[in-house]
């Protein structure tokens, strides 16, 4: 159940009774946890709109009120409304929560939802940049999938185009001996073919007639091409393994296999009477599209040269997401400086009538990963960081760490620990952001057992489950009942009801940072809880009770922390 939901209905009802109906209630929870209320702010607005008393419209409203769930509502301030929720209310929703797999999340009616993210280019490996489509797109496909959601993962991965070319030239150079060596490093590699491009004419004109093969079906180009590939893909899915990123093989939806549909989308915008040719190339040309100058800014379906660019894929990609797939909503996981190509696609799929009314087509854009100087992030030679070696240096900097807080445990425990922490350190520094924002890479932030972290996170969950340890008792076997009385226990129970809240919240504008706020919040208000009344300590009844809340903060932690891509262990 949502409760603000609840809540703001309620108000808005009683609003509509005193004569605002419309008006905006706007429902909160109060600042300080410990006061375990909600409020509604919106009682001056309509008070404005109506021309009266505020005070008095929100003692009206009160009189109106029909909510049962609360067991104290009273005015204050100016025209405030300080909604208490009944215990046994909380009681009641607890013990419900408590009694389901999914912690009472509901499901939502059934949708096909495609979610394109990672998208690498496979001439490369990746890089440093590449951390945020994956953690975002993975973790919106990890909710929708939660929430029972058709999802269809597709990795939209750079397999063809011009500098293609170079790359097969180079591998065809070698020996067959020589190949799997070379591609161990995919970036030494390109970089190897690309000087080659620009220091030997021969070697260039090679490379532009591979080209022109590849497009055409040429076998032996075509059977180059898949070796590179395949072992570009291989490197991809073991980053994708470390990073626990649910992306498979079967989920690429590379460029390349949209080939056969260009001219069909060529030939459709035509049909519409969309295409115009401007100096040899193929556009259509939109009025809300407009450059610095005034001048229409074209979108280019087919290249002077005859060739297609991402315009043409994409909106290859868009028609087979609408009449292959039938998806509902398709939501682009893909970074900000792409935010007019999206616009342009998105405009000319509409009007071509890729795009129905009903449908969601949405760019989320992401910000950049900086340095500490705020540059992007990079090497000192001026290089992209490969992904890889990040991983790998969040691992070894965790193991560090496992080692100095628990040199006790055996090696391979604590390696396993590092991993989970390490990785679970990199995404959720990456997620916990405004998913819009740019960001400054700190390894020392990121890897704090302190504020909100994943190791803080992974922490707190590990100190609920040592208290089971400490009373030799199994949180499945656990009987008795719920009560809340003390304010740390009401502010509790209040916080665990909002986890529907919070993934409602990721949902509204898909940003993940308000489940890793939530996350946060809870293990802070049950320390708070924790602190102010003894579990272990206290009488059977009582006792039984804290065990059972604390048992269903450490569910909500994990099932959180699951939905981010991040796990735990059970001890650190």
């Amino acid at each position: 159940m949502n409760i603000k939901q609840l809540i703001d209905d309620a108000v808005s009802e009683a609003l509509a009774r005193c004569g605002a109906e419309g008006a905006p209630a706007v429902i909160r929870q109060a600042q300080r946890a410990e006061f375990g209320h909600y409020q509604a702010n919106g009682i001056m607005g309509a008070a404005k709109k109506l021309g009266v008393n505020p005070r008095e419209l929100a003692t009206d409203v009160v009189a109106a009120l029909d909510l049962p769930q609360a067991s104290t509502i009273e005015v204050a301030g100016p025209g405030f409304i300080n909604i208490h929720l009944a215990p046994q209310f909380l009681v009641e929703q607890l013990t419900t929560v408590r009694a389901s797999r999914r912690l009472d999340i509901a499901t939502r009616p059934k949708q096909t939802i495609v979610i394109d993210y990672s998208a690498p280019n496979l001439m490369k490996e990746m890089h440093i940049g590449h951390l945020r489509p994956n953690c975002i797109g993975d973790t919106l496909a990890r909710l929708f999938d939660f929430l029972d959601q058709n999802v269809i993962r597709a990795n939209h991965v750079g397999d063809w185009g011009a500098q293609l070319g170079s790359l097969l030239a180079y591998l065809d150079a070698l020996n067959d001996s020589d190949i799997s060596t070379e591609l161990k490093d995919l970036e030494k590699f390109y970089q190897a073919a690309s000087a080659l491009f620009k220091s030997d004419p021969e070697f260039a004109a090679r490379a532009r007639e591979n080209v022109v093969k590849l497009q055409r079906g040429d076998k032996h180009c075509l059977a180059l091409w898949e070796r590179f590939i395949n072992e570009s893909i291989d490197h991809c899915q073991t980053v994708y393994d470390i990073l626990d990123i649910t992306l498979t093989r079967d989920d690429i939806a590379a460029e390349s296999s949209y080939n056969d549909a260009l001219p069909v989308v060529v030939s459709e915008l035509t049909e519409k009477g969309l295409i115009t040719e401007s100096d040899g190339a193929l556009c259509v040309f939109m009025d809300e599209f407009k450059g610095k100058d005034g001048n229409p800014l074209p979108a280019i379906v087919r290249k002077s040269d005859g060739g297609f660019g991402y315009m043409a894929t994409d909106l290859a990609a868009v028609r087979h997401r609408t009449h292959h797939l039938g998806a509902h909503r398709v939501l682009y996981v893909v970074g900000a400086p792409q935010s007019l190509h999206f616009r342009q696609v998105f405009a000319v799929a509409r009007a071509a009538g890729y795009i129905l009314p009903a449908q969601e087509f949405s760019h989320l854009p992401f910000g950049l990963i900086l340095q500490g100087d705020g540059k992007p992030f990079k090497t000192r030679a001026g290089a992209n960081v490969k992904l890889i070696d990040v991983i790998e240096e969040a691992i070894s900097r965790a193991f560090d760490l496992v080692t100095e807080k628990n040199p006790s445990l055996d090696e391979h425990t604590r390696r396993h620990i590092a991993r989970v922490v390490g990785v679970g350190a990199l995404k959720y520094a990456e997620l916990s952001k405004n998913r819009i924002t740019d960001y400054i890479f700190d390894w020392d932030t990121m890897l704090s057992f302190e504020g909100n972290t994943a190791p803080y996170l992974q922490y707190a969950y590990t100190r609920i489950r040592s208290i089971f340890k400490r009373a030799g008792t199994d949180p499945d076997g656990l009987g008795g009942d719920i009560s809340v009385n003390e304010p740390a226990e009401i502010a509790l129970a209040i916080k665990l009801l909002q986890f529907t809240e919070a993934l409602d919240g990721v949902l509204e504008d898909y940003q993940p940072n308000v489940l890793c706020n939530y996350l946060y919040e809870l293990s802070g208000i049950f320390m708070t809880f924790y602190e102010a009344c003894p579990i272990l300590k206290a009488a059977d009844a009582t006792r039984q009770s804290r065990l059972l809340l604390a048992d269903i903060t450490a569910r909500t932690l994990n099932l959180g922390l699951g939905l981010l891509g991040i796990h735990t262990v059970d001890e650190m």
